[in-house]
């Protein structure tokens, strides 16, 4: 039995030399056989020679290099793609997922279940980082409607047929964690411990943070369409009232000259409320745009230790 590590690698030169070793010493305890998958994100440093040296020394590593930053669930799906594994099993590149944990994933794995999610009960991340992470898995789990923990991520160990089923999904927007929740099949979570960043600083600015949470929403939800129509709704019956109290003002005598605040109130509202519609509906129109192109969603540019089946 062989099992797949694939780690998305991002500006992360200084900890792939130990992150194999703890991987390899995990295994090796374990008596198993494991290939580590490196997938290369483009992250302007040495990352690239630093796993071509690895590849050349140890030959369970098999590099791959985009041919341009993707994003790292985009990496992530290059790695499924050219991993061989019965298990695979998806970490990050900054140690903060421990390689130690992975023996626990596996242990809770061998009791029946197809997916094995990290949960970390205590993140050693930033303030912001972790409040934004609480905001966004709220209000993602109320726009899709679906169930959303953000004490796990990526981290976990998950089935050939899991691995599988998601392989087929070739959406061109790409979040693991949900594509993960989709497919179903039997899942459950255990605790792990959580490193805190020695080395580095996290490569998900605000921007890219919104950029992710958008492209999410838009692609895994309608709800926000459905609130659009509610908001509708509730603008139209206002309106049928405050027409009907202005009728009766004018027939009671109660309006003798038009309201000019009356007038700009209701212009500046209605023009917010379509102006809105039609750029939450563009965003939606924009996100069909680019999936009926059905362009490939990475494009590798080498590959090392890597033979085709």
């Amino acid at each position: 039995m062989l099992y797949s590590i694939i780690v998305p690698v991002y500006k992360s030169e200084k900890t792939i030399a130990e992150l194999f070793t703890r991987v390899k010493a995990v295994f090796e305890k374990l008596h198993l056989n494991f290939e580590l998958v490196l997938v290369e994100d483009c992250g302007g440093d040495n990352s690239w020679g630093e796993i071509k040296k690895l590849c050349a020394q140890e030959k369970q590593v098999v590099g791959i290099k985009l041919s341009r930053n993707f994003g790292q669930h985009y990496a992530i799906t290059a790695g499924l793609d050219h991993a061989k594994g019965d298990w695979f099993i998806v970490m990050d590149c900054d140690l903060q997922d421990q390689p130690e944990e992975i023996a626990k994933l596996i242990t809770k794995a061998n009791e029946g279940y197809d997916v094995v999610l990290a949960r970390r009960t205590v993140r050693h991340d930033s303030f912001f980082k972790k409040t934004f992470s609480r905001l966004f898995y709220k209000t993602l789990a109320y726009l899709s409607g679906s169930d959303q923990d953000p004490t796990v991520a990526n981290f976990g160990i998950y089935s050939k047929k899991v691995i599988d089923s998601v392989r087929q999904m070739r959406e061109s927007i790409r979040y693991f964690p949900t594509m993960v929740r989709w497919v179903g099949y039997h899942k459950t979570a255990i605790d792990v411990e959580h490193a805190p960043r020695t080395i580095g600083e996290t490569s998900y600015s605000l921007k890219k943070l919104v950029n992710l949470a958008l492209d999410i929403i838009l692609a895994y939800s309608d709800k926000p369409l459905r609130i659009i129509i509610k908001i509708g709704l509730i603008t139209s019956l206002l309106a049928i009232v405050f027409i009907i109290y202005t009728f009766y003002r004018y027939f009671t005598g109660q309006i003798i000259v038009t309201g000019y605040t009356t007038i700009i109130i209701s212009i500046w509202l209605l023009s917010g409320i379509i102006i809105s519609i039609s750029g939450i509906v563009g965003l939606y129109v924009g996100k069909i745009f680019e999936g009926v192109k059905k362009r490939p969603i990475y494009f590798a540019d080498e590959k090392v230790n890597y033979e085709s089946n």
